[in-house]
């Protein structure tokens, strides 16, 4: 028989509308850390949210719904929230939708960004979320913006990148938020990143091991060590690269995926980093993942939903840890 969440069985920040939510489906929140990949295209645009367990290989499984099916949005999270930012649900918008992760139910309204945007990245610490780049309309934006995750609103200018671009890979450790790749309209090997807690401009990090453009998936990382998986260059690519986020300087090659290909969606925890879907020699749901901590080629996890331009977050990335 369930019973009320606890200390012990349940972590973050509960409502009182959770709990008889909790109490009817006691499998719910399970013990341990969590990704969710969100949308998508499986041909069609799909709606779905599904996730996984970092520690228990296997299928993704369905946790709820985003407001309209959609792809090319962006995806950033807390320890207890999951954000959807923008995206081409039909025509290119501007809302940021987010969902509680101890609540399975499906996505809600947060707020607006500062303009419509789609093929962009976001990144994201305890407090902030930044979204940075995109294609808005006809040109490629340098804007990145904010969002403070634990309080519903609209996002705020947080400064530019070094260049316009679309496609970048993004992440964060707990103080630094990383745009990487894209195209502008060549593809790039830029490396940028800012300090989450301060707005201003990018600075110049380094470079990728290759130009490439991500089709605007954020990338995984630990607190130390960031990893992009995929691209094209413009022919699609297995490459694995990495950081070190704390000490600017060149990406170095980490490893393989299984098979070449973009529009991958990644997200980790401080040990894993996964690789979901994307787009192949055809459209992929496979999911794979690599320990960070070690260079190696990804190994097959599981299968998610979806396939492709899918969105990732999880309750214990590389900014949160």
């Amino acid at each position: 028989m369930s019973s009320y969440p606890t200390s012990s069985s349940a972590s973050g920040i509960w409502q009182l509308g959770d709990i008889p939510l909790y109490i009817q489906d006691g499998a719910w929140p399970p013990t341990g850390q969590i990704a969710f990949f969100m949308g998508g295209i499986n041909p069609a645009q799909v709606n779905t949210i599904n996730y996984v367990l970092f520690a228990q290989e296997g299928n993704s499984q369905d946790f709820g719904d985003l407001l309209t099916a959609t792809y090319g949005g962006a995806g950033c999270s807390s320890t207890t929230r999951g954000i959807y930012g923008g995206g081409n649900p039909g025509t290119i918008t501007n809302v940021i939708q987010f969902l509680n992760f101890v609540t399975k139910q499906n996505t809600v309204d947060f707020g607006d960004l500062t303009a419509v945007s789609r093929a962009f990245s976001a990144a994201s610490n305890t407090t902030r979320g930044l979204f940075g780049g995109g294609f808005p309309n006809a040109t490629m934006s340098n804007v990145i913006e904010y969002i403070t995750t634990a309080t519903v609103g609209n996002a705020t200018d947080f400064g530019d990148l070094t260049q316009a671009r679309l496609g970048t890979f993004g992440l964060a450790s707990p103080s630094r938020a990383v745009f990487a790749g894209g195209g502008n309209p060549a593809n790039q090997n830029t490396i940028d990143y800012v300090t989450i807690a301060s707005v201003g401009n990018a600075t110049d990090f380094g470079d990728l091991t290759q130009a490439r453009n991500s089709s605007g998936e954020s990338a995984g990382s630990s607190s130390t060590r960031g990893i992009f998986g995929g691209g094209v260059t413009p022919t699609k690519v297995n490459t694995i690269d990495y950081i070190t986020i704390a000490s600017a300087g060149n990406a170095t090659d980490f490893g393989d995926l299984t098979e070449a290909k973009t529009a991958v969606a990644q997200t980790s925890n401080s040990i894993k980093n996964f690789f979901g879907g994307g787009n192949a020699a055809s459209l992929s749901n496979v999911l794979e993942k690599v320990t960070i901590a070690t260079a190696s080629n990804a190994t097959d996890f599981g299968d998610l939903f979806t396939a492709s331009y899918i969105q990732a977050v999880s309750n214990s990335n590389g900014g949160l840890t």
